[in-house]
């Protein structure tokens, strides 16, 4: 099972991806949780441009991927889990907590600092809160985020399956959590122990800065729990809440172009960490 899954990562990867857009998609037409006031029209084109652009420039810059790394780290005997003698199912669970929490460590690191928020807000620009808001993202910031993940997966020396499993899962879980989907409260809450769900991360997409300072994970919850991060609901409820950021409230910076030019434009405040804001 191991082999095929790594024979045909690209499909395995592809078809995850598609399914869980589609499933999202699906959702979140048949129970919103919010009403949209722009159209998925005006969205959509940019923010799936973005996704295509992205995948472009990591198979052109890093062909092999993580779990490419994966395998030449265990041919090579490199890293924390070829190196000592552990069930094969202990090292694939750590690695992927481990990764996990690399992701959420880099996270709260694109907020710290000004020039990798430049990179980042362009995730939090997005008007809307959708599947597609998931996948939006920097070019740049995912050609960094692959940098920090082959040295962490070459560190730990993760078994490259484990590797593949944690990008499907956070692909995802990526989707599922920024899906404008509607949950029963108390699933909500039995699910928030597991998994970060759609109205966690819903805050984290606040255009008021303590909300978008918190809730950073995007897979396992527990990281904002344990370090401090964690706030349960929005000030304004997530009917009344704002969705983005105040430097950015005009229509046009959905478009791909203005999209892929924002971190050169204004100033990179507005979120960084250190930027508490006012107390709610």
């Amino acid at each position: 099972m191991d082999d095929f899954l790594l024979a045909h990562e690209a499909a395995v990867r592809l078809g995850a991806f598609c399914l869980v857009l589609a499933v999202m998609a699906l959702w979140e037409a048949l129970a919103a949780r919010r009403p949209q006031a722009i159209s998925r029209r005006a969205r959509w084109p940019g923010n799936l441009g973005i996704v295509a652009i992205d995948t472009l420039a990591l198979r052109l810059v890093f062909p092999l991927a993580a779990a490419g790394a994966a395998l030449a780290a265990e041919q090579g005997g490199w890293g924390l889990f070829n190196a000592i003698a552990m069930p094969r199912w202990m090292a694939f669970a750590a690695s992927v907590a481990l990764l996990d929490l690399t992701i959420y460590l880099q996270h709260v690191l694109f907020h710290a600092v000004p020039a990798l928020w430049r990179l980042h807000r362009m995730h939090h620009a997005d008007l809307e809160f959708d599947v597609t808001t998931g996948l939006r993202f920097h070019p740049v910031e995912i050609l960094l985020s692959m940098v920090i993940k082959l040295a962490v997966v070459t560190a730990l020396g993760a078994p490259a399956v484990a590797v593949l499993v944690f990008e499907v899962l956070l692909n995802a879980t990526a989707m599922f959590n920024h899906g404008n989907v509607r949950l029963p409260v108390r699933l909500d809450g039995w699910l928030r122990l597991l998994v970060v769900t759609p109205d966690m991360h819903r805050v984290h997409h606040s255009a008021l800065v303590r909300e978008t300072n918190s809730n950073f994970g995007f897979n396992l919850p527990w990281w904002d729990r344990l370090f401090g991060t964690y706030r349960a609901q929005p000030l304004a409820g997530h009917a009344g809440m704002t969705i983005g950021l105040e430097q950015f409230r005009d229509a046009r910076e959905l478009r791909l172009d203005r999209m892929l030019l924002q971190p050169l434009r204004g100033e990179a405040g507005g979120a960084p960490i250190n930027e508490r804001g006012p107390k709610a």
